[in-house]
């Protein structure tokens, strides 16, 4: 049967004729395509040879089919899409919150050309960057500023450098944190040019142990949000408004890093303990920190928002133009935002959507999603396809004590092990990240965007060795 296929297999001149490649060699060039036809005739001889294409394989159709998908793989720079199977919402390894289509539209909108980045229309002179953004962080978190940097880290940074320096910021030890990618709190804080001065212990910290510790030196209280972790048992720590009123009794600044960046209650959700960004301002805080890219849902920056006095400040320090974003960046940022500030956030935007997403909806979309699979899978084909209950989780270092109950599909193969089928999976064309629990394939679809499920049913088909298999 391998020899009457490898027979059937056309010369690449041959195919190059072909009305396809003709259009395909336009939009590149010929030889382009020339390479592209030589990768996928390679890995199809090697389908061939390993029995993993039916006798009765069409092979110009196959070859039609797929040489629009190596065309566009060998166009993939180092970074390219995946699908995200794994039920981990914010996953730092996997780009952390995907973007709402308006999102999408405004980037694209702004990079083809042009854009009032640094000019201000009504004036007809320059104007500044933070303007796309800071109003609608004004009314959205009832500050009176907000400026943006690219990340979260250097938010903190950037705020301990201009309003710390050469003084002591005072902090409880159980928020000495450590955030993904071995970053920790006490090396920020030493980086900033700030004394850290540590008070309390790891699980308890009382309010006199903040005022014991307030001195000369003293610049600000820092309060940072453990949202990677908990403590729990024999804890103890003052309130954000015990906090405040100390700040305010010794004319300290009170600083708060929120990380996570919630803006939305997600009590519903059944997360209880992810402050918003609105309450720390509401209560009082000075100057708040958050990320962009986790429950806020937009693109990577670290927001700092609060006081305009202190806000100026930040403003013009140097570091400022070191870490600014750019139009891309504001772009999205500001059409999420905007999706907060008309009411639709919950609607649009893809981290809170999948995160209201009840167990019932997860077990109806998962019981659709293996309807649709199996009727197309042959009768003898080599999966075994069930559901059992299961826990996402939100990720990102946030609230880490609250499981997302879900429905997982669990596929096992009578051909190969669950380790074969992730590789695969993950070799894709369009690469597939799962799990592996007890020797199973997992699938947790509160994670795979709506637009990703086709690609995923014809991913998993493969793997079943069908008409059409991984390549």
């Amino acid at each position: 049967m391998s020899k009457t296929l490898l027979r059937q297999i056309k010369s690449i001149d041959y195919l190059l004729e072909l009305p396809l490649s003709q259009s395909l060699s336009q939009k590149s060039s010929r030889e382009f395509v020339r390479e592209c036809l030589r990768d996928l005739l390679d890995n199809l001889r090697q389908r061939i040879l390993a029995s993993q294409l039916p006798e009765n394989t069409e092979l110009d159709a196959l070859i039609e089919s797929e040489l629009p998908i190596y065309w566009q793989k060998n166009l993939y720079s180092n970074l390219q899409p995946i699908i995200n199977a794994t039920g981990t919402l914010l996953h730092t390894n996997l780009g952390r919150a995907p973007l709402a289509p308006q999102a999408l539209e405004a980037i694209n909108k702004v990079a083809k050309g042009y854009s009032n980045l640094e000019y201000n229309l009504a004036k007809g002179a320059r104007g500044s960057r933070d303007e796309h953004s800071e109003e609608l962080l004004k009314v959205l978190l009832g500050c009176e500023a907000a400026v943006i940097v690219n990340n979260n880290a250097a938010a903190v940074m950037l705020v301990l450098d201009e309003l710390a320096q050469d003084g002591e910021a005072i902090i409880s030890r159980g928020e000495l944190i450590e955030i993904g990618g071995a970053f920790r709190i006490p090396d920020v804080m030493k980086k900033s040019g700030a004394t850290l001065r540590e008070v309390g212990t790891t699980n308890r910290t009382r309010l006199s142990d903040y005022e014991s510790a307030i001195n000369e030196n003293t610049k600000i209280i820092l309060r940072v949000h453990p949202s990677n972790y908990r403590i729990i048992g024999f804890t103890e720590k003052p309130s954000l408004i015990d906090l405040v009123k100390l700040a305010k009794k010794y004319n300290l600044i009170l600083v708060e890093d929120l990380g996570s960046g919630c803006l939305v209650d997600l009590r519903d959700c059944g997360i209880k303990d992810e402050p918003t960004a609105q309450a720390s301002i509401l209560a009082g805080v000075d100057v708040v920190t958050f990320s962009g890219d986790k429950m806020l849902g937009g693109p990577q920056a670290g927001i700092i928002a609060g006081k305009k006095a202190y806000l100026a400040r930040i403003r013009r320090n140097p570091l400022m133009r070191a870490l600014r974003v750019d139009k891309l960046s504001y772009a999205a940022l500001s059409e999420t935002l905007k999706l907060y500030r008309i009411g639709k956030a919950w609607q649009q935007i893809p981290i809170l959507r999948a995160l209201q997403a009840t167990e019932k909806d997860l077990l109806l979309r998962s019981q659709n999603f293996l309807r649709r699979l199996k009727r197309r899978l042959p009768k003898d084909h080599s999966l075994k396809l069930s559901m059992r209950g299961g826990s996402s989780v939100i990720g990102g270092g946030s609230a880490p004590e609250t499981p997302l109950p879900t429905t997982l599909i669990v596929i096992e193969n009578s051909k190969m092990s669950a380790n074969e089928m992730e590789i695969r999976l993950r070799k894709n064309i369009l690469p597939i990240i799962a799990r592996i629990e007890e020797n199973n394939l997992i699938i947790d679809l509160r994670s795979v965007l709506d637009d990703d499920e086709e690609p995923l049913l014809k991913a998993i088909m493969a793997l079943a060795l069908v008409t059409f298999p991984s390549v």
